[in-house]
């Protein structure tokens, strides 16, 4: 099993949720976040002054899942987020040891 945690663009959230459910990914946790990466924010104006928006607005989208989906995951992951701009996102794909599910106690894949 893996997590996949994939930080994309709030506009962007609805075309990736589709993508992954055209591959078979049935469930997901979504979070508001902020951050920035080599975007560093950006200046707006606000009544005449000028500020600086350091953490920009993000969406945060967590999923465990079975190794055999992983890579369909990510893939459609990127292709549905991608702007080729910067600020587009990452995706980060990490090891789970073990998962369960507390209503009938199954474990492992079989908790997904």
């Amino acid at each position: 099993m893996k997590k996949v945690e994939a930080i994309i663009k709030p506009f962007r959230l609805e075309e990736v949720k589709d993508a992954l459910g055209e591959v078979g990914i049935e469930g997901m946790t979504v979070t508001e976040v902020k951050g920035f990466g080599r975007q560093k924010g950006h200046t707006e104006i606000y009544r005449g002054s000028e500020y600086t928006v350091d953490f920009l607005p993000k969406i945060k989208i967590e999923m465990v899942l079975a190794d055999n989906l992983v890579d369909a995951a990510v893939a459609a992951i990127i292709k549905s987020a991608k702007s080729g701009k910067i600020g587009d996102g990452k995706v980060f794909v990490s090891p789970i040891e073990q998962a369960i599910r507390i209503r009938t106690d199954e474990r492992g894949d079989q908790a997904l």
